[in-house]
């Protein structure tokens, strides 16, 4: 599955890192500018226009595949495998649900994106054991009674195979707690485009998106985290494996 790189290659991505970059510190400032004063939930437009064109700009293609269980008017905890920079624009559009982001504290002093994800209302996940947990708990209710989705990554790094890595089991505590459901979101193709330890962003490329059958907490305790977090991880990888198995017999 290793991509060689050509001259022509990095030449094609420094294009894209300009074209999208400009794109990504023009629209980031406005909607930081913009969210001091209204909701982002109240404008759902803008949010979509950024997301959807985000990715469009590194002309990679991007289909969605979305479960019929899935309700536009319940509130999820919509759970992604994590695979590039880019993660955060792919799934936004797949449903129409508002869904507010769960980010490492440490990312809200990048430039740019970060301002946007404080401004925006992202729950910061602090290091700090229970006592981070408690606060992303609190913060992921608060966002829940407002009538908002959750989006989050429970593997806490991006992959370095492709392969879906470990999840951590604070996201499958929250939800316990809260009887929030889960959506499994598996994303593939993503990978190919950009990736961590490379630089190089890769056009048309198909990124699908598929928005697995909802997962009720409904009469779970807490010792059924594992248990939780085993099944969300099961339906997740299995998407990525049978996308990486395509590429192999390709």
């Amino acid at each position: 599955m290793n991509q060689t790189t050509t001259i022509r290659d990095r030449i094609v991505s420094i294009f894209i890192w300009f074209l999208a970059g400009s794109f990504l510190i023009v629209m980031t400032t406005c909607l930081s500018v913009l969210y001091r004063f209204i909701e982002p939930d109240r404008i759902p437009f803008f949010d979509r226009f950024y997301t959807k064109w985000q990715l469009a700009l590194t002309f990679n293609k991007q289909t969605y595949h979305v479960h019929p269980g899935v309700d536009a008017d319940t509130q999820y905890i919509f759970v992604q495998n994590h695979t590039s920079h880019l993660d955060h624009v792919v799934t936004y559009n797949a449903t129409p649900h508002f869904k507010q982001g769960v980010e490492l504290q440490s990312h809200f002093d990048y430039p740019f994106y970060g301002w946007f994800m404080k401004a925006r209302g992202t729950i910061p996940v602090p290091s700090g054991g229970k006592t981070g947990l408690r606060s992303v708990l609190r913060s992921v209710e608060r966002q829940l009674d407002l009538h908002r989705s959750i989006l989050a990554f429970p593997e806490g790094h991006r992959t370095l195979d492709g392969r879906v890595g470990e999840f951590q089991d604070g996201l499958f505590y929250i939800a316990i707690k809260l009887g929030a459901p889960i959506v499994p979101v598996a994303v593939t193709g993503l990978y190919e485009v950009l990736h961590k330890g490379s630089l190089v962003i890769r056009p048309r490329c198909t990124v699908a998106v598929y928005v697995e059958e909802p997962i009720s907490t409904d009469g779970l305790t807490l010792s059924d985290v594992p248990k939780l977090r085993d099944r969300v991880r099961d339906v997740i990888s299995a998407r990525v494996e049978a996308h990486r198995k395509q590429l192999v017999t390709a």
